[in-house]
């Protein structure tokens, strides 16, 4: 009996992975599609580059705002409930954005960048979800897969929506930075459809992981509860060594990232780089963030996650060093520094994403996923918000330099703990 489950849980593992691997794509699309647009419609359409970075800054306070009540949802009716909620959020805030983009409505396109944020939140849950009824051997891989598959639609998103669609909506009348938020909308949607159609079983039904609906009670009762729940897996990860490690990984590789390519628009269109040189710049940069996830993955198995912690530190140090050498004129430093601050962020990612879930019984696993993500998230909210001051009232090789020095704070924790270990090893 416990082969046939075991068997009829990797038949299902297989199908919701290939699954995900296809949704993923247009999400990716719809997210990096409207982001890598936000800073600079923000900027055109008040003239300030700090309100600028707030638009993209909003994308990530999305994301933090929503992870949470997200994993929520998801432990209650599923993932498949989840992912079309968030993504179809996605798509409202795309709009939205592209609206802000026609009418210059500023305070719009902040509401969208919000929408769009909680898409972003989605796609970061459905690596959860691709990892849901795998075994141990097998999580990373399928977790470094999820990402991967993110890559195809994530790397199309800036280069397609600032070129190509951002010259068609020119010819159509429109302004080009409205072009990558209607498509960000139409790609949102079909992402969702996917889901909500095909999405069948759900893996948490399948793995008997789904908590019973809570009673109905006043608003604010549920209110307190809510926050009652989101603030247990936050404490379970500070009592657990492996998922402090685990979620200091994510926070620091993200809040890397998120500041350096939140100002690398502005500083790159002071220097006069046209907007597809800089669509492309970001999507090299996407692509060290996902293409390379499989690999990732096969070096946690390999290695540990928590050396991978400490190469992604390595990596995002190197990265936003040349990026902070790279004079506004000038191209090929950026290209390369965004590029391996990518690597760094997926090293993080994946690493982190793969130690999290090992730490946790089935039954808790959701809870402490959505409570890492909001703390990632929450910290990609708040290091873009401080790269418009940095940026504003210092420079963007000062940004990128402080930036390199906090990544390699999480390679000296993954060292401590290596060697906390070995010495325990050696102690018994």
């Amino acid at each position: 009996m416990h082969d046939r489950r075991a068997a009829d849980h990797a038949d299902v593992q297989r199908r919701t992975l290939r699954l995900l691997m296809l949704a993923v794509v247009p999400a990716g699309i719809g997210v990096t599609g409207s982001f890598s647009s936000a800073a600079l419609l923000g900027e055109d359409l008040t003239g300030a580059a700090a309100l600028g970075t707030l638009a993209a800054s909003c994308v990530t306070i999305g994301g933090a705002l929503s992870t949470v009540p997200l994993a929520q949802r998801m432990a209650r009716t599923g993932r498949r409930a989840g992912l079309v909620r968030g993504w179809s959020i996605g798509a409202a805030g795309s709009a939205l954005a592209a609206v802000a983009a026609i009418t210059g409505l500023y305070p719009l396109l902040l509401l969208g960048s919000l929408g769009v944020g909680v898409g972003q939140a989605s796609g970061l849950a459905a690596r959860f979800a691709a990892a849901d009824l795998a075994d141990d051997a097998g999580r990373a891989r399928a977790i470094g897969l999820l990402v991967w598959a993110s890559s195809l639609g994530a790397v199309l998103g800036p280069t397609v929506g600032l070129g190509a669609v951002g010259q068609a909506a020119e010819a159509a009348g429109l302004p080009a930075l409205a072009g990558p938020n209607l498509l960000s909308a139409v790609v949102f949607v079909g992402a969702a459809g996917l889901v909500h159609r095909w999405l069948r079983p759900d893996p948490l039904e399948v793995l008997g992981a789904l908590r019973p609906a809570a009673p109905t009670t006043g608003a604010l009762q549920a209110l307190k509860e809510r926050i009652s729940e989101a603030a247990g897996p936050v404490r379970a990860i500070a009592a657990n060594p492996a998922a402090r490690l685990a979620a200091g990984g994510m926070v620091v590789g993200q809040a890397v990232m998120t500041g350096v390519m939140t100002a690398t628009p502005l500083h790159m269109r002071s220097g006069a780089h046209e907007l597809q040189v800089v669509g492309f710049v970001i999507s090299v940069h996407i692509i060290g963030m996902y293409v390379f996830a499989p690999v990732v993955g096969w070096a946690v198995d390999r290695i540990g996650p928590r050396a991978v912690l400490a190469l992604g530190g390595v990596a995002l140090f190197v990265g936003g060093e040349m990026a902070s050498h790279t004079r506004a004129e000038d191209s090929m430093g950026v290209f390369v520094g965004l590029f391996l601050i990518g690597i760094g962020w997926s090293c993080g990612l994946v690493a982190g994403s793969t130690m999290l879930t090992a730490a946790f019984p089935p039954l808790e696993r959701v809870g402490v996923q959505g409570a890492a993500d909001l703390l990632m998230s929450g910290s990609g909210a708040l290091a873009s918000l401080s790269a418009g001051v940095i940026y504003q009232l210092s420079s963007y090789a000062d940004l990128s330099h402080l930036a390199g020095l906090l990544a390699l704070t999480i390679t000296a924790a993954a060292l401590v703990s290596i060697a906390t270990s070995a010495r325990r090893r050696q102690a018994v």
